[in-house]
């Protein structure tokens, strides 16, 4: 495994990251199709033994339970001092009021519950899952700021937003004197492009590290167009994000990794990983293959003819996944 800095950071990271959105109790009632605790902790295993690092969770993951599979796996396969724990806030978590967003009455508390569900005294990058249009960006970074300083966080990052509320919030941080966001968690894969428009020009611009997730569309760039999964027949979130004109794309795919001889899912990965913006894709893992595909897919360099095969099919899309 490879690593490299995260953005501008001084932060070591695996060249993939263990999205742990697939582990979780199924019966929380938010993703009923996850892996429970006896069916995670192999493929977290598998994960820190193929070098794998860099982990990413959220609060909001199947009720804050993916949070607790995960902090106690790792605690049991991994040192704490070499691994990155990433986590997100923003979801809702309980009903009522201040039970979501990132006001700072949120955020002080939600800290303080994921780094009790995830058994550590600090996480290594905590990002905000998504732009709260209800709370001033300034409440929200300052209190980012201060969980920084008092050692609850090492970094901070962002997801899925445009390229203006990205630029706008590092302006702010800047100008008064706090902790800047070095990460973009963003959706990017070969059936959406469109953070190249914006988005990574300013990531590359600012240093900011990318770290895509779904960059294999969900699962859709692995098998043939139209094909059902156990987890695509329960997304109802991963249903709004793709096209029937994608079709082409996903039929491009298979035919590069056909010549090759190697599964889908290298091809797509290795697509994703070429771009000098991204860091570190995130990979789902529900089967060790997904994990030995994702580790493969960083061998494979792409020739030229096959870059122009799997991108000729794109047409523009609304962005998606905000």
């Amino acid at each position: 495994m490879d690593f490299v800095k995260l953005g501008s950071t001084g932060l070591d990271v695996s060249r993939l990251v263990l999205g742990c959105m697939s582990f979780g109790d199924p019966s929380s009632g938010t993703h009923p199709w996850t892996l429970d605790e006896d069916a995670s902790r192999p493929l977290i295993r598998q994960a820190v033994e193929a070098g794998i690092t860099f982990f990413d969770t959220a609060n909001v993951y199947s009720a804050g339970t993916s949070e607790e599979i995960v902090g106690r796996a790792l605690a049991d396969f991994a040192r704490r001092d070499e691994i990155v724990l990433a986590t997100k806030v923003h979801g809702r978590m309980h009903d009522g009021p201040n039970g979501a967003g990132l006001s700072r009455k949120a955020i002080l508390a939600e800290i303080d519950h994921s780094l009790r569900r995830l058994g550590t005294d600090y996480v290594d990058l905590y990002q905000i899952h998504r732009w709260d249009p209800t709370v001033p960006i300034e409440e929200t970074l300052e209190a980012l700021h201060d969980v920084v300083k008092a050692g609850k966080v090492r970094y901070l990052g962002a997801s899925s937003m445009y390229a203006w509320q990205l630029s706008k919030a590092q302006h702010v941080a800047r100008a008064h004197g706090w902790t800047p966001f070095v990460s973009m968690q963003d959706h990017y894969n070969l059936l959406n492009r469109e953070e190249e428009r914006e988005m990574y020009p300013l990531c590359a611009d600012e240093g900011i590290g990318v770290i895509p997730w779904s960059p294999l569309a969900r699962g859709r760039l692995t098998r043939e167009w139209g094909t059902e999964t156990n987890r695509s027949g329960k997304d109802a979130f991963g249903a709004q994000l793709y096209v029937e004109g994608d079709r082409a794309i996903v039929d491009a795919v298979g035919h590069v990794a056909a010549a090759r001889g190697v599964p889908r899912a290298q091809v797509a990965l290795a697509w994703v990983a070429r771009n000098p913006v991204v860091t570190a894709p995130i990979i789902g893992a529900t089967k060790p293959n997904h994990l030995s595909d994702a580790v493969a897919a960083l061998e494979i360099t792409l020739t030229d003819d096959e870059v122009r095969e799997l991108e000729e099919p794109y047409r523009p899309h609304a962005p998606a996944g905000f």
